[in-house]
């Protein structure tokens, strides 16, 4: 069985990959073709199903161990009503659908609430694929997804209250169901409750302690067993105790051990454990799919992919239109999202378990979510050509941008008529991360003035606060930056990505004022020509600096001294200048 399980995933992830497509589609696959309703050998699905109760937990381990509530504070504003929003619809969708094809109420939110998560791992690789994961538009599109990531805890708890206050009510139940429905949810959340006091505060003081205790041992195979008893044993711990599914016990008990001086080799030890088993759960979910439900029930899988792949895009894209950020921004969130994925599936199995949906439900979210990851991908590398679309429709491109104009010259008008006012030169900084800051500090404690272009609403008003100057906008729109290049003597680009924004700006900005130097920071020395043709004085490439970095860290260990390591250091970037197309 896992022979075969493994075998049929390898080789279909490794034909789905080289399709530039997710691997979980190949994985899915593979669980189809092994699995009961294809012909030939068949797995067994109770072992298949034991196992992918691991990679559940697993997965949801790592979850909690990577949840970092920073990412999500950055982008609260449009992160939490929008995730919010976008489930509600989706659910609300969920409903309509589930109810048009005589399914109860409850059975439709159950598919609702998975319609409305998509997948981390399909959204991450998209963004990366696309340079897109570091940008303003990627953490709020990661945000949105933390924001499901925690809505989809609450189902976790929800669920099973559901089917215990009897799942298979049909829409019209008494007062007396509801009451009961009501009274079964509030004792969930007060076990809920419980449960998170005694992980959360007294675990968090424990847990750690126990971690820092058995790496001091310097035994791997000891620390990793620590990391797997500390998932399946307090996920088994919650679910008898308290309750709650494995799985969010083992959300919990992630977030506990992500707060131990020892994270970080825990999350190392456990992701190649999570990426087997995910595997395996993967192939689980595939192996219980009715491939002929495609044919049976066309209209219900047209439904179900209407809710995720037009439904749930047009709600982001709306709200976040309406909240005031670029259309560009909510293309990327609305794109990113519509698609479902392993979160998807396990709300199904907890809801197969409370008896809230059946095989039928199963089968439409496992169709839903091989057909949304499947085209994700390329949907999402069309942003360009679809901005490109609606910028034909001036109204619509007006409207969707209206809000985000709106904010962007409120906040811009003191700093306009600063600049104006002004005539001492100024050095313009893009983007405020950790690179942005250094250079900023750096120019400003040698008595330059400075301006910095941020995406980041917050960074933009807490640097106005501190009595500097800020432009709130996307830098790479010439019309954000006009009122700060004609008084500018340097240009620094300190966002690595965007490289279709950030040549045009560099020609641009060398029009505006052609005595200003630009310097720009690359990822890759293979972008030097393209970058000094539109007009860049200077370029510092990440790979190359990164191998000068080694290089000096090494020498110094070994013993050389400043001189040795300085002429190395020079050579180093020489043979890397040397490299380059056309030198």
């Amino acid at each position: 069985m896992l022979a075969a399980a493994f075998t049929a995933a390898w080789v279909l992830g490794i034909i789905t990959q080289r399709l530039k497509l997710s691997p979980i589609v190949g994985y899915l696959l593979a669980g189809i073709v092994i699995g009961p309703y294809t012909p030939g050998f068949v797995g067994d699905p109770t072992i298949a199903h034991q196992l992918s109760e691991l990679g559940v937990i697993l997965l949801m381990f790592g979850v909690g161990l990577h949840f970092h509530l920073g990412d999500l504070l950055a982008v609260r504003n449009v992160a939490v009503p929008g995730a919010i929003f976008q489930s509600l619809i989706a659910t609300g969708l969920g409903v309509a659908v589930a109810v048009a094809y005589g399914w109860t109420v409850n059975s439709g939110l159950v598919i609702g609430m998975a319609m409305a998560v998509a997948s981390t791992v399909v959204l991450i690789r998209v963004l990366t694929d696309n340079r897109m994961l570091d940008t303003t538009h990627g953490h709020v599109a990661v945000g949105w997804l933390i924001v499901e990531d925690i809505l989809t805890v609450i189902v976790l708890v929800l669920i099973p209250a559901m089917g215990q206050a009897g799942g298979t009510a049909p829409a019209d139940a008494s007062h007396g169901a509801s009451t009961s429905i009501w009274m079964t949810l509030l004792i969930a959340l007060l076990k809920l409750a419980a449960m998170i006091v005694v992980l959360l505060f007294a675990g968090s003081k424990i847990i750690p302690w126990i971690m820092v205790r058995v790496a001091k041992l310097r035994s791997r195979e000891l620390f990793t067993l620590t990391v797997m008893v500390m998932a399946i044993a307090i996920a088994a711990g919650s679910a008898y105790v308290f309750g709650a599914s494995m799985a969010l016990g083992a959300f919990l008990a992630g977030m506990v051990v992500g707060q131990s001086p020892v994270s970080q080799q825990a999350a190392a030890d456990a992701l190649p454990m999570r990426d087997a088993f995910a595997v395996i759960f993967f192939t689980s979910v595939g192996m219980l799919f009715e491939p002929a439900f495609v044919v049976q029930q066309p209209w219900l899988l047209a439904g179900g992919l209407a809710i995720v792949m037009i439904g749930k895009p047009l709600a982001a894209l709306a709200v976040v239109a309406v909240i005031g950020y670029p259309a560009r921004t909510a293309l990327v969130v609305a794109l990113g999202l519509a698609q479902i994925g392993e979160f998807s599936f396990i709300l199904s199995e907890l809801g197969q378990k409370a008896k809230l949906i059946d095989k039928s439900g199963h089968n439409l979210l496992v169709a839903c979510a091989i057909v949304s990851i499947t085209l994700n991908p390329l949907l999402f590398q069309r942003i360009g050509q679809i901005e490109a679309f609606l910028k034909r429709w001036p109204a619509l491109w007006k409207f969707l941008n209206r809000r985000a104009l709106a904010r962007e010259t409120a906040m811009n008008a003191d700093t306009g008529k600063a600049l104006e006012a002004g005539t001492s030169p100024v050095a313009v900084i893009v983007g405020y991360g950790p690179v942005g800051k250094t250079v900023d500090s750096l120019l400003r404690e040698r008595g330059h003035e400075t301006v910095v272009v941020d995406m980041n609403m917050e960074t933009v008003q807490a640097i106005k606060r501190a009595g500097r100057t800020a432009i709130y906008g996307d830098a790479f729109n010439i019309e954000v930056m006009h009122q700060a290049l004609p008084r500018a003597t340097h240009l620094v680009i300190t966002l690595p990505h965007h490289a279709d924004g950030r040549n045009p700006l560099i020609a641009a900005a060398k029009l505006i004022n052609p005595e200003i130097k630009i310097f720009v920071r690359a990822r890759y020395i293979s972008e030097r020509e393209e970058l000094e043709q539109v007009g860049a004085d200077a370029v510092c490439y990440e790979e190359a600096e990164a191998a000068v970095s080694l290089a000096r860290m090494v020498m110094f260990d070994r013993g050389a001294d400043e001189a040795s390591v300085k002429s190395e250091t020079t050579r180093i970037r020489q043979e890397f200048a040397a490299t380059l197309p056309g030198m």
